[in-house]
């Protein structure tokens, strides 16, 4: 599923969270400002667009979550950003190695050391 950010920008998340009330029936896509939280999962193919253009396009829609998922020696790494208002850009809030526990922007609770592959 697409998300319209902008008139030429359309990107397609690996996954999204949005509330439920931003769901239609028969729905093409989301608007950025729809969505909670933005995850990318980085592949050798996708590291600089994962890593650098998506987050500063998803900040600059006001998406106030993203994760970044890399593999690291055949390991899930989970990176966890949350939008800082004063700046509009991302600030780094923890690198998950073995477990992925927030209370922001809810609750959840992954032992990362049981996904075999990303």
């Amino acid at each position: 599923m697409s998300v319209i950010l902008s008139k030429h920008q359309r990107p397609e998340p690996d996954l999204f969270v949005i509330p439920a009330s931003a769901d239609r029936p028969r729905q093409t896509f989301y608007r950025g400002q729809d969505l909670i939280l933005a995850i990318e999962v980085v592949s050798p193919e996708s590291t600089v667009r994962d890593r650098s253009r998506k987050p500063t396009l998803y900040a600059e829609a006001g998406i106030p979550h993203f994760w970044r998922v890399e593999d690291h020696s055949d390991k899930a790494v989970v990176y966890v950003y949350e939008l800082d208002p004063a700046t509009g850009s991302y600030t780094a809030t923890g690198i998950h190695h073995d477990r992925l526990k927030l209370t922001t922007p809810f609750d959840l609770d992954i032992d990362l050391t049981g996904i075999d592959r990303i």
